[in-house]
């Protein structure tokens, strides 16, 4: 089983994800944001810094009770919405959120990600939802994302991008390229007359071999 990292490996891991997700097309700009558990409190990316400037050391260490270190950078406007989902789920210690081009098309126009190939069962379920819209940075907004995950690893936000939350930073970077691989997949099908979607049945027998799939840690 692989050792859990310290806190200078993960805050110089969050930096790697950032510019891997800008790399990948997953991001553009200082746009999207990650956060990562550190004992009590969480690990999470600055605001308004561009991601070929992040190092580790900029990352900022939110307590439990919100405080962050006197005179270092501001948290990302969405830290809310991290540690509420870190507060929420025990089986997880990382969160990915970006703005993937199809992935946001998609939660603009208030559409899901149907069961429209096995792999969207990478977000923890059938489907992939849609978080109501609400504005970024507010409670209201953490709160949706909170209750609409409810289990899942991934959702999409409305009028706004994708969410995951993993186990790990590169657990929840690879499901976060795979939702985006599957927004594109079913926004592709959509120009040609829709998909054919697989059964609930299937999804369910899929997200049972999902759970013995790969290699363990």
């Amino acid at each position: 089983m692989a050792h859990p990292m310290t806190e200078d490996q993960l805050r110089d891991r969050m930096a790697q994800v950032m510019k891997a997700m800008d790399a990948r097309g997953l991001n553009r700009g200082t746009s999207g944001n990650v956060s990562a558990r550190c004992g009590e409190a969480m690990l999470v990316t600055p605001s308004g810094v561009p991601p070929e400037r992040l190092t580790g050391e900029q990352m900022v260490l939110v307590q439990p009770d919100g405080s962050t270190p006197e005179g270092g950078l501001r948290p990302s406007s969405e830290w809310r919405m991290h540690q509420q989902i870190l507060n929420r789920r025990a089986d997880a210690n990382a969160v990915v959120h970006c703005h993937s081009r199809h992935a946001t098309i998609l939660a603009c126009a208030g559409r899901e990600i149907p069961s429209v190939h096995y792999m969207v069962a990478v977000g923890g379920g059938s489907s992939v939802p849609v978080a109501p819209y609400a504005t970024f940075g507010s409670v209201e907004l953490a709160e949706a994302v909170v209750d609409t995950l409810d289990g899942r690893a991934a959702a999409l936000m409305a009028n706004h991008g994708q969410i995951v939350v993993a186990r790990s930073l590169d657990a929840a970077l690879a499901i976060a390229e795979e939702i985006e691989e599957q927004a594109a997949v079913y926004w592709g099908t959509l120009a040609i007359g829709g998909p054919k979607l697989l059964s609930e049945d299937e999804m369910y027998l899929i997200l049972q071999r999902f759970r013995s799939y790969g290699q363990k840690a």
